[in-house]
């Protein structure tokens, strides 16, 4: 589980750097999508970088939702019976939403497939222009709330399985512990604002 996350935490830093580029205008934005399809040319053909980065995404998506419900499984088996005062009161908000989070998320890629890539969620979607079909998307106000609901849960989820996953891997020492909390929740208010400026920018008219 700790392993999946990290491979999808690098990918979402990537990925939303290069969202960003839509605030550099259509060509930028536009070139920089057809760029990803050429990457490992000649070696790769044209378009296969991106398929086989889906797979391993994919793959990575598939282990940690496995993981996750073995564990839960496990941990029910351990405590059979409930809590008589609920979960500890150590646990964050973070730790308590980490469940119904993944949940969310898992759902909220699939939306996000079928609205950006496949294109059929969006009424007005364009192949082969990725500046278009972002701008029209956002200017619809409930999947602005969608995106920006999503993207938060992103970041919760990052904050406290960052941390998690260091725990699991056996980085996190007593001396450590501080700065490794603090290099998580940094990472997800970034990743967290930085998918978020992409719908405020066409919101507010930066991006049109």
């Amino acid at each position: 589980m700790a392993v999946s996350g990290l491979i999808m935490l690098v990918f979402l830093l990537f990925h939303m750097l290069g969202n960003l580029k839509i605030f550099f205008g259509p060509t930028d934005f536009n070139g920089y999508a057809a760029w990803l399809r050429t990457i490992g040319e000649p070696a790769l053909h044209h378009g296969w970088f991106l398929w086989i980065q889906r797979v391993a995404l994919l793959v990575a998506l598939v282990a940690h939702i496995t993981a996750a419900a073995q564990l839960s499984k496990r941990d029910l088996r351990a405590r059979p019976v409930r809590y008589q005062h609920g979960q500890r009161a150590k646990a964050t908000f973070a730790t308590r939403t980490m469940r119904w989070g993944g949940v969310i998320l898992a759902l909220f890629i699939v939306w996000h497939i079928l609205d950006l890539t496949v294109g059929v969620a969006n009424q007005d979607f364009k192949a082969d222009q990725p500046y278009h079909n972002i701008v029209a998307d956002f200017q619809v106000w409930w999947v602005n709330v969608i995106y920006l609901v999503a993207v938060t849960m992103v970041g919760i989820h990052i904050n406290h399985g960052f941390w998690s996953a260091a725990q699991t891997l056996g980085v996190n020492r007593p001396t450590r512990d501080k700065a490794i909390k603090t290099l998580g929740s940094t990472l997800a208010v970034v990743i967290t604002a930085g998918f978020a400026m992409v719908p405020i920018g066409v919101m507010t008219g930066l991006v049109s």
